[in-house]
């Protein structure tokens, strides 16, 4: 027969097995007193311009920690260099997830960059979340569930510039200098989606690569075509190197676009020449820090707070500052959104789960909405033409065609 103590400590272990049956194995980079963040940015190399948006991410999340973290937690921001060299993000994202061990890669930068590591992630079911690129293909939740981006499309961007052009000249040639990549591709499928069967008879494309010196003998070559319309979609070096090329060779086509990235006061409009690039129109979903209509505005004067109190010696004219701010804040808000549950799963669900979230330096009747199947957080943007010192809104809040 069983005696006292035997059923006792029977009973002991069948009620304790379903505590050990049902323990939930532990999030990398959670603990009760830390959440352990990766990022990967190009501090260095021909991008290094957007170095100033992990700056900020650094700094503003050191104050997220000065007033309490979240939920008793303090953010423990690891943000790497990879030089914009997609090798070196491999290896920046390995590193980070397999000896860092954080809990997800938050705002890595760069479409060729992104795009190097995005398998490896979504394997890895690593939450990648508001990408610092605006390639389309982030928005895929079928093919990458565990990826998405957070500005507009690229290629809606394009499809707004062609719609507009086409609006007033609908014969208008088109010249295109684009980087040789996803990014710049996606501002030829845009065109495209537009023109349709028009653009190859339309469109002039002349491509580059990241690595090249100067874009000098592209410019040559598209002045050529006698366009009415230029397009330039590539990163701030080589923009700048447009803007000051196309004037010194006096090429001035009624119309110039270009891309929203690479429209920073500081890193391209003022190295290229001020006034070289008069009546370029770009489009925009950010507020302008040069533009004084925001003078009072309580979402800039919030941004222009922070960065007189933190990060004083920045140049407060770069556009990059009020996207990393932005970025940053719709990071916050789904952190705290997620409660006390930080595993990767509920960190994923509650990024996509955003409904009309409201940021400081969004222009106004621009929300940031995400969805189990609307991995596009923000759809809208406002055109916008360079005057010599500022950038100027003009027209509605529009949005690309869905294809």
């Amino acid at each position: 027969m069983l005696n006292r103590r035997t059923l006792l400590a029977a009973s002991a272990a069948v009620l304790s097995a379903p505590r050990v049956a049902c323990a939930q194995p532990a999030t990398p980079g959670v603990t009760a007193t830390e959440i352990k963040i990766g990022g990967i940015m190009p501090y260095s190399g021909p991008a290094s311009a957007y170095g100033v948006i992990g700056r900020l991410e650094q700094v503003y999340f050191r104050v997220l920690n000065e007033a309490g973290g979240i939920a008793g937690r303090k953010i423990n921001f690891i943000s790497l260099d990879d030089g914009y060299s997609p090798p070196k993000t491999v290896e920046q994202a390995r590193r980070l997830i397999e000896q860092e061990r954080v809990a997800f890669l938050f705002n890595t930068l760069g479409t060729p960059t992104n795009s190097a590591i995005v398998r490896y992630v979504n394997q890895r079911k690593v939450p990648h979340l508001f990408l610092s690129t605006g390639a389309d293909k982030w928005g895929n939740p079928q093919e990458n569930p565990w990826t998405i981006g957070w500005q507009p499309s690229y290629r809606t961007e394009a499809q707004i510039y062609a719609k507009h052009l086409l609006a007033q000249k609908p014969d208008a040639r088109i010249a295109v200098l684009y980087q040789n990549d996803d990014f710049g591709k996606d501002y030829l499928a845009g065109t495209r989606d537009i023109l349709g069967d028009r653009f190859e008879r339309q469109v002039k494309t002349v491509s580059h690569e990241v690595t090249d010196a100067t874009i000098d003998s592209q410019i040559v070559s598209l002045q050529s075509s006698g366009a009415d319309a230029m397009l330039t979609a590539t990163t701030p070096k080589f923009a700048a190197q447009t803007i000051r090329k196309m004037h010194d060779i006096g090429w001035k086509p009624p119309a110039h676009y270009l891309t929203n990235v690479s429209i920073s006061v500081a890193a391209v409009m003022q190295p290229a020449g001020p006034e070289k690039g008069v009546g370029i129109i770009t489009s925009g979903y950010l507020k302008d820090p040069t533009d004084s209509v925001w003078r009072d505005d309580p979402g800039m004067t919030e941004w222009r707070g922070f960065m007189q109190r933190h990060m004083p010696d920045a140049d407060h004219t770069d556009g990059n500052y009020p996207f990393s701010y932005g970025v940053s804040k719709t990071m916050e808000h789904v952190l705290r959104q997620c409660g006390n549950d930080f595993s990767r799963e509920n960190i994923m669900k509650q990024a996509t789960s955003l409904q009309n979230l409201e940021i400081p330096t969004l222009l106004p009747g621009i929300r940031v909405n995400t969805s189990a199947t609307n991995y596009h957080p923000i759809r809208q943007m406002q055109l916008q033409r360079w005057t010599g010192s500022t950038w100027e809104r003009f027209g509605e809040v529009l949005e690309g065609a869905r294809v």
